[in-house]
């Protein structure tokens, strides 16, 4: 392997099997939350027991290791093609070695070839800057939270949803609503408010980037996933769907650009499961430090 190849290795085993600091608060405190004896608490102690079975022995925390998803901040004149090579074998390794389950199939045919290398997989998001360093994040994104997540055209008749916070509000709590606690919640919305089809649910699964005690910096969005996150955990759905205090472990939400004639509101549901690491490479392509 060259050193590239080893640090995306070590980022892969390390995403896949070890839940970030943050998350792991999140899901401590929302365990501390949930009445005793319940299933509810029962179910978040399972989740917490999972985590740490899988970071001591190093080992998937769940069967679907799920959409493999590269962010890359590079310098100018960064080598994109390079850096693609080396990452497709890193997750070659990464699966061979268990790091990554063997769960990436053509469309088609169905034919599975065991290598998670294919049309669409890995994906990687590459973004230049002015900086010196590369910085590359990943998010592995499991297939059953991916189903439940849901894109709303504005306004929307059925819900009374117009094109303003309150009717995105409304479009955000109804997914919240017809998930019901599939996709393995608790769960961690990503809302993109505006763009198109495709650039809303890109820049919704962007928002898993930020760390889930982040505050956001434009005070309406922040007042908007505040009151998402307050209400949602008074619906009763809670863990798996159980019933309790925890349906959701935070929101995160963004606003991008839209054409007049479009409203769109895509949601990205992330399960508690929520892989998510990041490094920083030197030109060598060792790890200098780890974002998370």
């Amino acid at each position: 392997m060259t050193g590239l190849e080893h640090s995306l290795v070590e980022l892969i085993r390390r995403t896949s099997a070890e839940i970030p600091d943050d998350v792991q608060a999140a899901i401590l405190a929302s365990l501390e939350r949930e009445k005793k004896g319940t299933i509810a608490e029962s179910a978040m102690k399972i989740i917490e027991q999972n985590i740490q079975l899988a970071k001591q022995k190093s080992q998937p925390i769940c069967q679907d290791t799920g959409s493999i998803i590269f962010y890359v901040d590079c310098p100018v004149g960064f080598d994109q093609i390079t850096f693609e090579e080396a990452a497709k074998n890193a997750v070659r390794i990464s699966t061979k070695k268990g790091f990554l389950r063997q769960n990436s199939v053509d469309s088609l045919s169905g034919v599975n070839d065991g290598t998670n290398v294919g049309p669409g997989s890995p994906t990687i998001h590459f973004h230049q800057h002015r900086q010196p360093e590369t910085e590359v994040r990943l998010v592995l994104k499991g297939g059953g939270c991916e189903n439940v997540g849901a894109q709303y055209s504005l306004p929307a008749e059925k819900l009374k949803a117009n094109r303003d916070l309150d009717g995105c509000r409304k479009a955000i709590l109804d997914a919240v609503l017809q998930a019901q606690g599939k996709g393995c919640g608790p769960g961690i919305l990503g809302v993109c408010i505006g763009g198109d089809r495709a650039t809303g649910y890109e820049f919704s699964k962007q928002q898993f980037l930020r760390r889930l005690d982040d505050r956001n910096p434009n005070a309406e969005l922040d007042r908007l996933e505040q009151d998402i996150l307050n209400t949602a955990n008074e619906l009763g759905i809670g863990p798996m769907g159980f019933g309790g205090k925890t349906t959701l472990l935070g929101v995160k939400i963004g606003a991008a650009n839209r054409l007049p004639a479009s409203f769109f509101v895509s949601i990205s549901y992330m399960c508690w499961a929520y892989r998510r690491q990041g490094v920083r490479l030197s030109a060598a392509g060792d790890i200098e430090e780890w974002l998370y």
